[in-house]
């Protein structure tokens, strides 16, 4: 991939709008983690827990994209991130957290809850970067104040329109789409243009029409019970 192509720029921009709706979810855990602390050790436990999860984020995200290479992972990451695409729209977010009690104990809490937590953003950054580690490096580098400063903001933008998650799901079934089209033994299968560009929008259109029929029905079933 060539540095300032447009393949380029719509590779950064799918992982900015990866960040924005999955990065979220870990930055309110990261603010949860250090809520019983004293204020003046609040930002320190945020910064610090923060270094510690990026860190760790950066080594997984970069096996990741190496692991990706070997042949037949990329489908199976393409699934595994559909999965995720379709998560995202149905499930509930739960956010309880135990708060650390103290420094490290927060600090620790907030490492060990980000890296299972940011599993699905390694993938989704992983297989948005193409098998480019400047993406992956310029991904962490836009995760960073997002994780850090951007919780409270992300949650009152979600509450206000719960269209950004719906578009982040169809962005995270794109990237799926495109991970295993790019899978290299299937590329003859995707040779044709329309049948690519065919499957890539069908994907979109299977996790998002699921994903609202199937909350559509828990609404009519909670409706029933009320």
């Amino acid at each position: 991939m060539e540095l300032f192509s447009g393949e380029f720029f719509s590779a950064l921009l799918a992982i900015i709008m990866i960040d924005l709706v999955l990065a979220g979810d870990n930055a309110i855990v990261i603010g949860l983690a250090a809520r019983n602390l004293p204020k003046h050790m609040q930002k320190k436990v945020i910064m610090w827990g923060t270094v510690g999860a990026i860190a760790i984020r950066a080594a997984a995200t970069l096996v990741v994209v190496w692991l990706l290479k070997i042949p037949g992972l990329l489908v199976v990451g393409g699934v595994l991130l559909l999965w995720v695409a379709y998560k995202l729209l149905v499930e509930e977010k739960d956010h309880n957290v135990s708060a650390g009690s103290n420094f490290w104990a927060a600090i620790r809490t907030i490492i060990i809850a980000d890296a299972l937590m940011g599993l699905d953003n390694v993938l989704a950054v992983a297989g948005a970067a193409h098998g480019s580690f400047v993406l992956v490096v310029l991904g962490l580098i836009i995760s960073i104040p997002i994780v850090v400063w951007g919780s409270t903001i992300i949650l009152k933008f979600v509450e206000r329109y719960p269209v950004i998650i719906t578009i982040g799901a169809g962005v995270l079934a794109w990237t799926a789409s495109k991970m295993i089209v790019g899978e290299p033994f299937l590329q003859p299968y995707f040779a044709n243009p329309f049948i690519k560009y065919g499957f890539e929008l069908l994907m979109i259109v299977a996790v998002l029409g699921l994903g609202a029929y199937v909350k559509s029905k828990r609404k009519t079933v909670e409706k029933q019970a009320a």
